[in-house]
């Protein structure tokens, strides 16, 4: 029996990149030999085992053969017979088909080393148009690995094109796909994740939403890159720019469902495209099973992103409004990540990348004066009920008011002219 360290422990560690945690793959054992010595098995449908003291994941050696539809359909080979080099030609890039054996040597049949060194995502056989989920996989290790310049290359793109082309990627189900998405979207250049999508046809077809964007105009004067998706994925780099949180780059992402359904004779206006974003969006987290935590943020910055916008705009009494509706003051936490999310989409224009955004400092400190109202001193007036809400009501709007004309006062002293805001339209 050999145990060989394999995968993206061996790939991160000839990169320079931090291994944070490491698979193994057993050759000639069978299951009873790592029972006895204490593993425990974990894998249903494939012979994986936690070891007794590390509780990293050990593998039997095993090949794999398509007999069905999607990425379920195999039949799993594990046994003693089974080689080292045949258990990493089942693997999908070469990248990760590289092993290290118990001497530190590597072992590297198919390449990888040089792909990582030519900065390649490279499939490792034709075996690779076998399981759909690849297709997700690449645009997420190109993702992964964007930073330092990773490609696909372009057979490997092309038998992408043939999965998709093949109809293997409705087989998937709504929770690998989600799985898979929320992965890439914690990826420091969560954006590439879906130019791969895209650029093999597979974005048409498991995001199309997203895909319905691309060629569709907004108003140059506000919107220089004019394309709605090379804004979208704009807003989404900036997203991740802010903040490492899923939610808030999630939010990001589909803030602009609703411009999809714009009536091409209204182009590039898009009024009311808010409410038919949060539509979308709501369709969208079904699909796919998207938690709670991250759908709620994600209808919020849909539904009023624009308002956000337009803040400075709005009479204390619509803002007041804006911040009860988004829950400002009772889920100040939330409050912060929908404001990251609204400045990324103000940032991710271009030209605008380093723009100030202050609708979002006005709003937080709008909400910082509201949530200092002293209540008990309205009860001590004897307010209650309804009486006492509309006081509390009256007493925000003239905090709002007061800010408002504070942050006026500089802004009619100066001439500097500010950067082009989003209209209500837009």
């Amino acid at each position: 029996m050999k145990t060989y360290l394999v995968g993206g422990a061996v790939r991160d560690e000839l990169l320079g990149l931090p291994v944070h945690e490491r698979d193994w793959v057993v050759v000639g054992a069978r299951e009873q030999d790592l029972l006895a010595q204490g593993y425990r098995r974990v894998g249903r449908d494939f012979p994986v085992f936690l070891h007794p003291d590390t509780h990293e994941e050990y593998a039997l050696a095993r090949t794999e053969r398509k007999r069905g539809h999607g990425y379920t359909g195999f039949e799993v080979h594990a046994s003693p017979e089974v080689s080292l080099e045949e258990d990493l030609r089942r693997r999908d890039l070469t990248i990760n088909a590289m092993a290290r054996d118990a001497e530190g040597r590597l072992i590297d049949p198919y390449g990888g080393q040089r792909d990582l060194e030519a900065r390649l995502l490279r499939h490792v056989s034709p075996a690779f148009v076998e399981d759909p989920l690849r297709v997700l996989r690449v645009a997420r290790f190109a993702a992964q690995l964007a930073m330092l310049d990773f490609r696909v290359a372009p057979e490997t793109l092309e038998l992408m094109r043939e999965i998709v082309r093949q109809g293997e990627l409705e087989a998937l189900v709504p929770e690998r796909v989600w799985l898979e998405m929320r992965k890439a979207l914690s990826t420091p250049a969560p954006a590439r994740f879906f130019e791969v999508l895209r650029a093999c046809g597979a974005l048409a077809v498991l995001f199309p939403e997203l895909e319905r964007l691309f060629g569709v105009p907004q108003r140059a004067d506000y919107h220089p890159e004019i394309d709605t998706g090379v804004h979208t994925l704009m807003v989404l780099t900036q997203a991740a720019r802010l903040s490492e949180d899923l939610a808030v780059r999630f939010a990001a992402l589909v803030h602009d469902l609703g411009k999809g359904e714009t009536p091409r004779e209204l182009w590039p206006r898009h009024q009311g495209h808010e409410k038919r974003s949060r539509r979308l969006v709501a369709a969208l987290c079904e699909r796919l099973r998207v938690p709670r935590y991250e759908r709620e943020l994600a209808l919020l910055v849909a539904e009023y992103h624009g308002q956000v916008h337009r803040a400075l705009e709005l009479r204390p009494a619509t803002v007041l409004d804006l911040l009860s509706r988004i829950d400002a003051f009772r889920k100040p936490e939330r409050f912060e990540q929908f404001l990251l999310a609204c400045t990324a989409d103000s940032l991710g224009r271009r030209g605008f990348e380093n723009a100030p955004f202050p609708q979002a400092d006005y709003l937080r400190e709008a909400a910082r004066r509201c949530t200092r109202v002293d209540t008990g001193g309205l009860r001590e007036q004897g307010l209650s009920g309804q009486a006492l809400a509309a006081a509390l009501r009256r007493r925000r709007i003239q905090l709002i008011a007061a800010l408002k004309d504070e942050r006026a006062a500089p802004s009619m002293a100066g001439s500097e002219e500010q950067p082009q805001q989003h209209t209500t339209e837009d």
